[in-house]
């Protein structure tokens, strides 16, 4: 075959396909339109491989200039978004309308914060006003009636009316909390009772009105004083000296022996009460209740003696660590002290003198005080007795006999 030279146009696909080298330098995939102006091709008949011959432009600048715009137009003119994308702009989206929306939240709570405040202030100065001329019209009525009294005495040669001012603000300090007149009219209509008694005044017929309307706990001995928790039961060795300490102090106390009274009756009312032995401890359990009614007296008024709460302190504490003869002997010292001739023996030959000055001093006993004393302890004894049945002991040595 005639050898003949010939120009080969390469196309796209050439380039796809063949990568073309001039002068050992890559040209990459270079664009259709610029295949002119670059390659040259001779090729001979036997196919070998096509002579290449370098452009007469400088190709690197315009491969530049042309990846330069089309970095711009795919920057610039981008027509889609990825999904990824989509889903950070709703994601964004979402995020902001939901601050708005919780801002918007928290401006209607503090806005309507402040309006309650606003209001229980307003309400607050209103119920004081309201109290202050209450008072106010109450002293007014009082003086008016005690004038009126005071004339009417005179007039019928009566002496003159004695006014009871300490006793009736001290009666008014004592309570929980003063109740206005007009309230405490219609409380005592409501229930049944004279508005007024003669020569009454607003702290007595406060303190009348309480008196009616005190709430008795249910159990043993029925108390007004509220009762505690088993938890709250556990008793401090030390007195204490404030009011409020030793009301809490009596709350506890008459908490720890109504459980015990319940027990012990519980118990008694599951033995059948059939035979003489049965019958009796079933009678001793009810003089036991009985007699301790004085003892939760003295815990309502808050009058019992120190030389007697403390010894009495230490009988519950022992009795709570199931420490039954440590309890017992608390309970001897308490009942006859540690006195050497506890019994009121003073002329016994030689002792006389020392007999008698111990009697005297302050390690008596109090079985021998009076009798509602010695009942009510002889019952915190029975009380000692039927508890270390009941709640068994961890150390047997202090099991009583």
């Amino acid at each position: 075959m005639r050898s003949s030279s010939w120009v080969q146009q390469l196309t796209l696909c050439d380039f796809f396909v063949n990568p073309v080298n001039i002068k050992n330098h890559s040209l990459g995939w270079i664009p259709l339109r610029y295949q002119y102006d670059i390659l040259q091709i001779e090729t001979t008949d036997n196919l070998s491989a096509p002579s290449v011959t370098p452009a007469k432009m400088d190709f690197a600048a315009l491969m530049n200039k042309e990846m330069t715009k089309s970095k711009k137009s795919s920057s610039n003119d981008k027509k889609f978004l990825k999904r990824s994308e989509v889903e950070a702009q709703r994601k964004e989206a979402y995020i902001a309308e939901q601050k708005a929306l919780e801002a918007e939240r928290e401006a209607k709570a503090a806005a309507k914060r402040k309006r309650e405040d606003d209001i229980a202030t307003e309400t607050v100065a209103r119920e004081e006003k309201r109290r202050k001329l209450a008072e106010e019209s109450r002293k007014r009525r009082e003086e008016q009636d005690l004038e009126e009294e005071r004339v009417r005495r005179k007039r019928l040669g009566l002496p003159e009316l004695v006014r009871k001012t300490g006793e009736e603000e001290e009666g008014v300090a004592d309570g929980d909390e003063d109740i206005p007149e007009e309230e405490l009219v219609a409380k005592l209509r409501t229930l049944g009772e004279p508005v007024a008694l003669f020569g009454e005044g607003h702290a007595a017929r406060l303190r009348r009105y309480r008196k009616l309307t005190t709430v008795m706990t249910k159990g043993p001995i029925p108390t007004t004083l509220e009762l505690v928790e088993e938890k709250d039961m556990k008793v401090d060795t030390k007195v204490p000296q404030d009011k409020e300490g030793r009301k809490w102090l009596f709350r506890q106390l008459a908490s720890y022996f109504t459980m015990v009274l319940t027990e012990y009756e519980r118990a008694m009312e599951a033995e059948k009460r059939e035979t003489s032995a049965s019958k009796t401890a079933y009678n001793a359990m009810v003089q036991t209740r009985e007699n301790m009614k004085p003892l939760f007296r003295k815990f309502e008024q808050g009058d019992l003696e120190d030389s007697i709460i403390e010894p009495v302190i230490e009988i519950v504490q022992a009795l709570q660590e199931r420490r039954y003869v440590d309890a017992n002997d608390g309970y001897l010292r308490l009942s006859i002290g540690k006195a050497a001739w506890p019994i009121g023996v003073t002329m016994v030959g030689i002792h006389e003198r020392s007999a008698r000055e111990k009697l005297h001093n302050g390690e008596k006993g109090h079985v021998m005080g009076d009798e509602v004393t010695r009942k009510y302890l002889q019952s915190i004894k029975r009380c000692l007795t039927f508890a270390q049945v009941r709640w068994p002991p961890t150390d047997l040595r202090q099991l009583m006999g």
